[in-house]
């Protein structure tokens, strides 16, 4: 079966398409590489296009005979948004009314939807469950939430079967090494803390200092880039097999703060990480965890490889394999891998 991918040469688009073609589908990605790698691309064909262009989804999806697709194309990034709405309203919004109605003529019936936490807003409860009220305080979580709507809207009159997944905070890497996290620019706080830590950057941001929080800093939900992967691989299955459309969380339900996030960085490579605290970004809310509950009752997914020190070591290893190491963390792995993995300091304890 053909898998039509959006955005599958980018950083969760890859992973799923490495666990779509394992297990015996045919990932066909389609992406512009506007942020997306050719290299990533590794596991079916692919074609450079943009989502814009509505005749390349028609013929696209009949040419290769496409059966449902998976949709990550568009922009994530929350502080970008807030400067340019314009950008995210057109490429999240209107290039997926183009996906939609490309299905429609085509009569692709099922669609996998990555969409976000960032529709929620401010929760007025943690963990945030999928019924917790949609009120997006940045354009991204506004651009993802119309989605949603117009996904709704499709399915009640063109018999859509759609599943969206508000996934909380990606990270990680895949654990083989073959596929990573590589942005340009980095907005995201685990490889920019490891940037920094290899001297790619001087220093990584704490963006607030001043949350309510036990250590000031803002508190997010993170899961393994390959637990993703395997959610969506598990709700194409259950909307191919009859299940109904549903908007599900993708969360472990523990959150860790900005500052948890760096120490565990330092335990990984045993190494200290630059800081530098400054304002807090527009549109973060002080906590996002999630109720994963629903995902874990409908799909049977739960994730397996998200604690932060597994995170923390996929994704240093992968940053690693694509650096020029410096002396100074060359040390520090040798001090690992002398005291058996742990930290030098925790050894001394």
């Amino acid at each position: 079966m053909q898998i039509l991918v959006t955005g599958g040469a980018g950083y969760i688009g890859s992973h799923t398409a490495k666990l779509l073609a394992r297990a015996g589908y045919e990932p066909i990605a389609l992406d512009n590489l506007s942020t997306g790698h050719r290299w990533a691309v590794q596991w079916g064909p692919f074609v450079q296009g943009d989502l814009a262009d509505f005749n390349l989804l028609r013929d696209m999806i009949r040419d290769y005979d496409i059966q449902a697709i998976i949709h990550f194309a568009g922009n994530a990034y929350v502080g970008e948004s807030m400067g340019n709405p314009r950008k995210y309203f057109h490429n999240n919004v209107v290039n997926t009314l183009n996906l939609l109605d490309a299905m429609v003529d085509t009569r692709v019936k099922h669609i996998i939807f990555s969409s976000t936490c960032a529709t929620y807003g401010v929760p007025q409860e943690v963990p945030i469950p999928e019924h917790h009220p949609q009120s997006p305080v940045s354009p991204y979580g506004e651009s993802k939430l119309f989605v949603e709507r117009m996904l709704n809207w499709y399915a009640q009159s063109y018999e859509l079967r759609w599943m969206a997944l508000r996934y909380f905070n990606a990270a990680g890497a895949d654990p083989a090494g073959e596929i990573g996290e590589d942005h340009d620019p980095e907005p995201h706080l685990i490889p920019r803390a490891i940037k920094a830590e290899l001297g790619e950057i001087p220093f990584v941001e704490i963006y607030g200092s001043d949350y309510p929080t036990p250590d000031g800093t803002a508190i997010r939900d993170y899961i393994h880039v390959t637990d993703l992967a395997e959610a969506h691989y598990l709700a194409l299955a259950n909307i191919l097999d009859g299940v109904q459309s549903a908007a599900l969380n993708l969360g472990t339900g523990k959150g860790h703060s900005v500052r948890e996030v760096i120490a565990a960085v330092e335990r990984a490579s045993g190494c200290h990480v630059p800081v530098r605290e400054v304002e807090r970004r527009a549109g973060d809310p002080p906590c996002l965890v999630a109720d994963g509950r629903k995902a874990k009752e409908l799909l049977g997914w739960q994730p397996r490889h998200s604690s932060l020190d597994e995170i923390m070591e996929t994704a240093w290893q992968w940053h690693v394999s694509q650096s020029h190491v410096s002396p100074r963390v060359r040390t520090a792995q040798a001090n690992l891998e002398a005291h058996g993995g742990a930290s030098p300091r925790a050894a001394a304890d």
